[in-house]
């Protein structure tokens, strides 16, 4: 079968996903945690045979890819191994949320109520002044997919992004719409599975924190719509 191994991993948690603070196109550093997490999820891959990986291009998914990439346990298994590099794309960035941008949710319910419901409700046509739809992000994403899988067929690559291309990811895997109630988790550096063929995406496994104990009682940021 002509298919494309793909790990898809959301970046780790930043000071913002705590603060519930809309990050979208912003370019936030990892906290602390963001940045143990990053080596957790870098130790847990070592052993997986990697071909590529690709990272969007802001500095909360660039660091969490550069831990996978240069991960010590994956260079201590096997002695004459380089450090893979790590590929930015554009493609691969958060939904821009334009005006709303740098914004909490109580600020967001608060001073712009109608914007907040239509968010709330998972309008696919609606985009905050400046942003992205859902209609608009669900395209990129899946142009950006097929662009990059398709370059490594029959082998594996890493793709490190945000919550709202993980979600999008997971639609698009399991054929659900874009109005369709989440019921499924995107954790920070979380391991997630998927195949990739000229037919599309398919879900292999989803949300994988095995390689350390979450605490956190679900996604704190703007993946919560």
């Amino acid at each position: 079968m002509t298919a494309t191994r793909i790990l898809a991993i959301r970046h780790g948690e930043t000071t913002w996903n705590v603060d519930t603070r809309i990050q979208g196109q912003l370019d936030i550093d990892l906290n602390d945690t963001g940045r143990w997490q990053a080596q957790r999820v870098g130790h847990a891959l070592a052993q997986e045979p990697i071909a590529a990986v690709y990272s969007s291009d802001l500095k909360r998914a660039f660091e969490t890819a550069r831990a996978i990439a240069e991960s010590p346990a994956r260079l201590a298994l096997n002695s004459t191994a380089s450090a893979l590099n790590v590929t930015a794309h554009t493609g691969l960035r958060e939904r821009h949320f334009g005006h709303l941008q740098a914004q909490t949710w109580t600020q967001i319910e608060t001073g712009w109520p109608e914007d907040a419901k239509l968010w709330r409700s998972r309008d696919p046509h609606w985009a905050p002044e400046g942003g992205e739809s859902l209609i608009a992000l669900r395209a990129r994403i899946a142009q950006c997919v097929d662009e990059l899988a398709s370059q490594h067929v029959g082998e594996q690559i890493v793709l490190v992004a945000h919550g709202g291309v993980m979600d999008v990811l997971y639609r698009l895997a399991t054929n659900q719409d874009t109005q369709t109630p989440r019921t499924w988790h995107l954790g920070n550096a979380a391991i997630n599975r998927l195949l990739w063929t000229p037919q599309g995406l398919s879900l292999v496994g989803w949300g994988d924190v095995s390689h350390f104990d979450e605490s956190a009682t679900g996604p704190r940021d703007e993946t919560t719509a």
